[in-house]
């Protein structure tokens, strides 16, 4: 909608009301969800039976509130150490991947481009798959001809990072290089006039300039593992992350303490977001 040329009054009357039902839309769920997270019910649903905290702090023996609930607990506890492990190694991979097409003459460098967002169009579901019939593979063929059991390559943490980060890095590499797209090389060939060796330049020029995208890549990589279940389902051992953990619960039956896990991860998402939304005015002004 331009707003300097002139429209009808229909014309503003509907992108009005197309602005709100989009809004709707998109947050009506989110704060049914809430809602729910205070309802005094043994279900995770309609009709209000009264406000009540324990499905936050309840202690039994009836409901349990998700600071009580150790198996809730122990899956998010999962869920923010394979999503740190997993920021890591992607922002690291990412990284330097971003470096690595960001050079002029390689050879072979678009069809190893294609290969590294290959697995951005591949359905997590395969992706999952295949990547624990490849490491069953591999561990079998280590027991077999050098006795020796591969543990790390059986369903459990290692493997759910490896296939986190096998398509999580390559997001990252595309958030640092649209940046590194846009730097003066110019301020590498300076540095090194004023006698600064390579790994000077590296870090306090052309890292530090790219700090903001990796530190964003680093927390989508973040925000991305913590949330992923198509390809961790088929990855994960005993310890289930905490999106599979919520699946479990949503298909044998739950009670309201999945909506205050809920609350709580968009409590602190937006929270997180509000504060980085701020920052960025505070740069701006």
């Amino acid at each position: 909608m331009i707003r300097s040329l002139p429209s009808s009054k229909r014309y503003r009357g509907g992108f009005t009301l197309f602005i709100v039902l989009y809004f709707i839309f998109l947050f009506a769920p989110l704060v049914v969800t809430m809602v729910l997270a205070f309802n005094d019910s043994m279900y995770p649903s309609l009709p209000w039976q009264g406000f009540t905290l324990d499905w936050f702090f309840g202690n039994g023996p009836e409901k349990y509130g998700i600071f009580h609930d150790q198996t809730n607990l122990r899956s998010l506890y999962t869920s923010f150490k394979v999503a740190l492990a997993v920021m890591i190694v992607s922002t690291f991979l990412g990284t330097c991947a971003a470096f690595l097409f960001e050079q002029e003459n390689f050879r072979f460098k678009n069809a190893l481009y294609f290969l590294m967002i290959a697995p951005l169009v591949i359905p997590g579901v395969i992706l999952g798959i295949s990547i624990l019939m490849f490491s069953n593979t591999i561990g079998l063929f280590i027991e077999n001809h050098m006795n020796v059991y591969a543990s790390f390559l059986g369903p459990g943490f290692p493997l759910v990072v490896l296939g986190q980060s096998s398509f999580i890095s390559t997001i990252v590499a595309l958030v640092v290089s649209a940046r590194l797209k846009k730097f003066d090389h110019t301020l590498e060939e300076a540095a090194y006039n004023l006698g600064a060796n390579k790994a000077e330049v590296l870090w306090f020029i052309t890292l530090k300039y790219l700090r903001p995208s990796i530190i964003g890549g680093a927390a989508m990589a973040f925000l991305m593992s913590f949330e992923n279940f198509n390809t961790t389902i088929f990855l994960v051992g005993s310890q289930a992350t905490l999106p599979i953990n919520m699946y479990m619960q949503v298909r044998d039956g739950s009670t309201p303490v999945i909506n205050a896990i809920s609350f709580l991860l968009i409590l602190g998402t937006s929270i997180f977001a509000v504060i980085n939304l701020s920052k960025g005015n505070k740069k701006i002004l």
